[in-house]
């Protein structure tokens, strides 16, 4: 009995001065690949930060973030949870229908207030001789999830408090399989209804012919790695045809940005993924019909379907470019105005100014 104790303790002694050893003295990655975020680093020792508990609580963070085998401690974790324990989520990422999801949870109507005081305030300086759209795109946890936003009360919300809009309503025309498995966003190839109704809500005609393009490479989107989980990854599908050929940007590579394939978000291969301002001309269209669309990332792959009913479309992320400075970048005369925004960034507001 006393050597199995003995055995014990040394046992657990060598595990942990092992894995501290290892943890302290062998070089770590600073990104997660997976998770796409920048993993701790050691906290800085100063007697105030250890007085106020603060040190404590950051290297606490560092550890967890530099732990030996990470990824593997994380898959391990993720599939006792759900697999074995039966648990319907892990880090609130969940598994439906070969879906992986984030649950998004509950509704947040401080957001949706600034969200709401933002445009409002864009609308008063800026909009008031124009005629502007508002179209709420829902994530895929309204078609998957089990505990999921109210829906109807945020686009309802959305919509009182933005009295100068005219709602353009998506939801019924999308289905959880219009969304990618391992991704929040939508697939270009499935949204050319939803492309159809917003342009005819704007009394514009837009093409329904396409050619269907695949990529080659694998799709591996943000949920794949945040899961924890070997999952089947998905693959990027495009449309073009002789309009969409021949759209002239500014303000990212091209429509379709092939060095964007093999970057850490693939998705960004639909206009180079998030920037500030981008602009689509159109050469084959001359009506001179310019839209102006406030967006975030969804209306990447929505646009160039758009854009063949424009001569011109500006695209302005506000989580990129301040507020004030619209009038230094865009001109409003004319044009039509399209808020475009995904629940998931309504509900989570704060990063647009």
């Amino acid at each position: 009995m006393k050597f199995q104790k003995y055995l014990t303790v040394i046992l657990c002694c060598v595990f942990v001065l092992f894995f501290s050893f290892w943890c302290f003295f062998v070089p770590t990655p600073d990104y997660s690949e997976g998770e796409r975020r920048k993993l701790a680093g050691f906290p800085e020792i100063t007697i105030e930060s250890v007085w106020s508990g603060e040190f404590a609580k950051e290297f606490e963070e560092y550890t967890t973030d530099r732990f030996p085998i990470r990824e593997v401690w994380r898959s391990l974790k993720a599939y006792t949870r759900l697999n074995v324990f039966m648990q319907k989520e892990n880090n609130n990422i969940f598994l439906k229908d070969g879906h992986i999801s984030k649950l998004e949870y509950p509704l947040n109507t401080d957001m949706l207030d600034y969200s709401i005081a933002l445009f409002n305030k864009i609308y008063h300086k800026h909009l008031q001789e124009n005629d502007v759209y508002f179209t709420v795109i829902p994530d895929k946890n309204k078609y998957i999830a089990d505990l999921k936003l109210d829906y109807d009360k945020l686009e309802n919300y959305m919509y009182s408090g933005l009295q100068f809009c005219t709602p353009i309503q998506i939801g019924k025309f999308l289905s959880a399989d219009d969304y990618y498995f391992t991704d929040n966003h939508w697939r270009q190839e499935k949204i050319t209804d939803v492309a159809q109704h917003i342009a005819k809500c704007m009394g514009i005609t837009i093409p329904k012919d396409y050619k269907k393009l695949t990529l080659k490479t694998e799709f591996n989107g943000v949920y794949a790695g945040q899961s924890a989980l070997k999952c089947k990854p998905d693959t990027i599908s495009y449309l073009t045809n002789d309009v969409i050929e021949n759209l002239e940007v500014t303000g990212a590579n091209a429509v379709y940005d092939t060095n964007k394939v093999n970057s850490k978000d693939p998705y960004e291969f639909f206009l180079s993924g998030n920037q500030p301002i981008v602009r689509i001309k159109n050469p084959k269209n001359t009506n001179d019909r310019r839209l102006i669309v406030f967006r975030d990332s969804f209306a990447s792959s929505l646009m160039p379907l758009l854009a063949q009913g424009f001569s011109e479309i500006t695209m302005i992320d506000l989580r990129y470019m301040n507020s004030s400075l619209l009038s230094k970048f865009v001109d409003f005369t004319d044009a039509k105005v399209l808020f475009i925004y995904s629940t998931t960034l309504l509900n989570n507001s704060t990063s647009m100014k």
